[in-house]
This record gives structure tokens, C-alpha cells and sequence, in this order.
């Protein structure tokens, strides 16, 4: 017979196990990186597609990419002699190859789309099935069709209330960061101001013109919610309806339960970044979130579509790319055809105001990537910012509801007790920026792409960059509208108050 040995456990452990069974093994960390080869692979698809985009696209040497739009903290980046750069098809693969533990990750342009990630088991012979847009370019010569709709900018004096001296050292203060106590990672390209509709001040760093593109990055968002304004102006949308589809995953190849929560999300929920549905990309995107669509080939819709609600929609703010996705997808949906979905960009904005340089991308599926993946350049985004400015009239056609633009730039109530900032797509001056009408609002994208626009004054500003440590070192348009606003020291035009949240919006 087995003897029983007693075992003496002190009194205090006891008590220990009693009030928490864990507690003996709380020396235990997760300190293995389980993610680490995805997050490998999606580096190599970022550096594929910038590489792509930033010759294809941008027409920057390759020099200059490796300086700038690849310069960018945490992104490991390999030599120019483990990328291969296919001209005749305008494809770029990065990595793999003799004993790499990851797979090359390619990116090919498209016509009418820009470059398209691709994913690691595609190679240069699957080219050809990646989406394309054919459309013939809008008529004329943007060189002699007068700004805005083109180009050409009329020489004309100042006008006698502004203060010039001010403007250039608003715009010394932009690109010599360094100068003005900021960080050298802090790189301005494009500095633009529009006043009463017309350039006032222009300026560009060496190596960049007025018809360079670059990465909007999440300014794309506010181009994205333009779109849908103006289908919503059309009739198509409905801000306060569900939105309209009902394949929420995993209900893969069949429509969610007519008893799905996700069903009541409305689209202003989505457009507040208040869906309510779990949380990705402010944990690891790299792995989990968006940047899979962006730079490994993944779905952006089937991403956004596989999450589940954990919040009431509407009452919880969370920066989400995956939210602006379904707003996109809901405007795909509206639309119904492909073809018409993917022209609808060109034929109902870029077009009727003169965004020629601009090319919004798409996944390898042919959904629009509108969180983030739009090229363009300063005079575009003015454009777009005009836009706002004239109540959505743009040629003495409305192509956005005056109602719409209200809803962009009025506080999304479950920003109410963090201090109003945060609109519909757009960003709102915080609460306690008392140096910045009020009535200003802006889009802001990774890197410092934005575009501020500001009634009161009648401004548009457009400040592009490639800030290489944008996590430590924030460019900031506030401080920027600031240092503009001193070009206009007897403030002519009143400040407008911004709006209150809309009546009936917070559930």
C-alpha cells in the first residue's frame, strides 16, 4: 500500500489560493511573439507597395523613396538588392529568395487604380486578374483651364489686408521644423493656401511640384465621405438607415440572422467611428487589422464585415479604419454594379471639379481601400477643401447637400465628453484650442496630410509631408492654421460657431 505523504502548505498561501486561484501563476508572461511572421509579411507588402506607388505613381526615383516614403520608424526595410522592379509591368516584388524564412510580397499598378498589393502565394503572372479602370481623361489642358477647375493661375495682387510678412513666416514655419524647435522628422513637401477661392501662398520641397502624389494615408477618409455625401445628396443613402447590406461574417455566402445585432448599425454610426463592433486596429493592425488589406492582399471588406458588436453602436468613439470601410461598402452597395462602383469616384467628384491627379485604390478585389489608400496632390485636396467651402457648389451644380457638410463637421456625440473633436469623418477643433475658430475643420491623414478648412476666414490650407516619426513627433494643423491666421491680423470675417451635435443623434 502507497504511503501517503502529508504536504504542509503555510497558512498564507492558503489564504492566497482561496482569494485567487491564478495567483500562483501570475509569474507567467506572454513574451512570445506569435505574430511576428505575419507582421514580417505585411512590412515586405508595405515596402512592395510604397516602392510601386512612389515610381508608378509619384514618378519619384527610387532614391527618394528610400529617403522618404520609406524613412518611417518600426518598418524594417530591405536593400534596393532584394527588390526587383519589373518596368514592362510596372510591378515591384520585395524579399524571398535564397534563405528567407518569408514569402516576396508584390505590388502592381493598374491603370486608373495605382498600385495594388498582392499576396504572398500570387506572383507576376497573376498580374493581369488584378482590377484596372479604363476611362478616358477629362477634356482639356489643365495648363490653360483657369484654377480651380485647371491649373492656370492668374497673377493678381495680394490683397491689402494681408500681411505677407506673416504668411512667409507661416510658411518658414512649416518646413523648417528643425528651425522652430520642432523634430527633423517632421518633413513638410507641400505647403498650399487658398483664400476667397484664390492661391495666396505655394511652396514646395526640393525634389517635389505641384503635380506630385503622394499617400493621402486617412485624409482618405474625408475624400471617402464626400462620396458618400454625394450619393446620400442623390437619394441613394440615408445616414440615419441601417446600413445597407447583410453578409456580416461568418455568415460566409448567406445573409447574417434577420436577429443579428449588427443589422440596426446605421451608417452615421460608422461615419462617427462609433460602430461599436470590436476593436482592431488600435491593437495590433499589423496582424489583425486593415493593415492586412493594405499592404498583404487580404479583403478591407471581409475584414471590416468579420467583427462582432460589443458596445451599443453610436454611444463609444473608436478610431477604426474599418468603420470608414463600411461606409464604402455601403456605397458600393447602393450603387449595385461593379463597373458603376468603381467609376463612380471620376464621374461624381474628381471629374466635375478638376481632381485629375488623383487615384483612389483598391484591394485586389476591387473594393475601394478609402480608409487610407488614395495618391494625390496639394491642388486636389484644395480642391476638395473649396469644395466644403462653397456649401457643396461647385460650377453651379450641388453635388453635396449643405445639410451633409453640417453633419461632417458637427461633434459626433459619443465625442461629447472627450472634447468635441471628432465629426463625421473630418476632425473638429478640440475644446480647449481657444487660438482657432471654432469653426474650422480638417482632414488628417498618417504623416501630416491635411487639409483645413476654415469658413470664417475663408481658407482652405493643404500641408502635405512623408514625418517619419509621426508616433513621437506630431505635426500639427492647429499650430498651423494658427501661424496662417496671423497673415490676417484685422480678422474681417466673424467666427461661426460650431455646431451642436444634432438633435436626436445620441441613442
Amino acid at each position: 500500500m502507497r504511503r501517503r505523504v502529508p504536504i504542509s502548505i503555510p497558512g498564507w498561501m492558503i489564504v492566497l489560493m482561496i482569494i485567487s486561484p491564478f495567483a500562483l501563476y501570475a509569474q507567467q508572461t506572454e513574451s512570445y511573439d506569435y505574430h511576428q511572421p505575419t507582421e514580417m509579411v505585411v512590412n515586405l507588402g508595405r515596402q512592395a507597395l510604397m516602392i510601386c506607388n512612389g515610381l508608378f505613381v509619384s514618378d519619384r526615383m527610387i532614391e527618394q523613396i528610400y529617403e522618404q516614403e520609406l524613412k518611417l520608424n518600426r518598418m524594417p526595410v530591405l536593400p534596393p538588392s532584394m527588390v526587383t522592379i519589373d518596368k514592362e509591368r510596372q510591378a515591384v516584388a520585395v524579399g524571398g529568395g535564397g534563405n528567407s524564412p518569408y514569402p516576396a510580397m508584390r505590388a502592381a499598378f493598374r491603370e486608373g487604380l495605382g498600385c495594388i498589393v498582392m499576396p504572398p502565394d500570387q506572383t507576376f503572372a497573376d498580374i493581369d486578374e488584378l482590377p484596372m479602370l479604363k476611362m478616358d481623361p477629362p477634356r482639356g489642358d489643365p495648363a490653360t483651364i483657369p484654377w480651380p477647375d485647371g491649373d492656370l493661375v492668374p497673377d493678381k495682387p495680394q490683397a491689402s489686408y494681408i500681411d505677407q510678412a506673416a504668411l512667409d513666416a507661416a510658411a518658414e514655419w512649416a518646413f523648417d521644423r528643425e528651425g522652430h524647435g520642432a523634430h527633423r522628422s517632421e518633413v513638410t513637401l507641400s505647403l498650399l493656401v487658398v483664400h476667397n477661392g484664390d492661391i495666396i501662398l505655394e511652396r514646395y520641397a526640393p525634389g517635389v511640384d505641384m503635380t506630385t502624389r503622394t499617400r493621402t494615408w486617412s485624409t482618405a477618409k474625408s475624400i471617402a465621405v464626400t462620396l458618400i455625401g454625394i450619393l446620400a445628396n442623390r437619394g441613394k443613402l440615408d445616414l440615419d438607415a441601417p446600413l445597407p447590406f447583410d453578409d456580416w461574417g461568418p455568415w460566409r455566402g448567406m445573409p447574417a440572422p434577420e436577429d443579428d445585432p449588427r443589422r440596426q448599425i446605421t451608417l452615421r454610426d460608422a461615419l462617427h467611428m462609433s460602430s461599436g463592433l470590436y476593436p482592431v486596429d488600435n491593437r495590433r493592425c499589423s496582424v489583425i487589422g486593415s493593415c492586412l488589406s493594405y499592404f498583404a492582399g487580404e479583403s478591407a471588406v471581409r475584414g471590416a464585415l468579420d467583427r462582432g458588436l460589443v458596445r451599443e453602436p453610436g454611444i463609444h468613439w473608436d478610431y477604426e479604419n474599418y468603420d470608414t470601410i463600411l461606409g464604402v461598402y455601403a456605397l458600393k452597395a447602393a450603387i449595385g454594379d461593379e463597373q458603376a462602383y468603381l467609376e463612380f469616384p471620376r464621374r461624381a467628384l474628381f471629374d466635375k471639379i478638376g481632381m485629375r491627379n488623383t487615384l483612389p485604390g483598391v484591394d485586389r478585389f476591387g473594393d475601394y481601400v478609402m480608409s487610407s489608400q488614395i495618391y494625390t496632390n496639394a491642388r486636389d485636396l484644395a480642391r476638395m477643401g473649396l469644395l466644403y467651402l462653397n456649401n457643396g457648389q461647385w460650377n453651379g451644380e450641388q453635388l453635396l447637400h449643405p445639410d451633409w457638410i453640417e453633419f461632417v463637421r458637427t461633434p459626433a456625440p459619443s465625442t461629447r465628453e472627450r472634447g468635441r473633436f471628432y465629426g463625421g469623418q473630418w476632425w473638429l477643433v478640440p475644446d480647449d484650442r481657444t487660438d482657432i475658430p471654432a469653426d474650422a475643420y480638417s482632414t488628417a491623414g498618417h504623416r501630416g496630410q491635411f487639409t483645413v478648412v476654415v469658413p470664417s476666414y475663408d481658407l482652405v490650407i493643404v500641408r502635405r509631408g512623408l514625418d517619419w516619426l509621426p508616433g513621437q513627433h506630431r505635426f500639427s494643423q492647429w499650430d498651423l492654421t494658427r501661424e496662417i491666421l496671423k497673415a490676417f491680423p484685422n480678422r474681417p470675417w466673424g467666427e461661426k460657431p460650431r455646431p451642436a451635435a444634432v438633435e436626436g443623434s445620441e441613442r
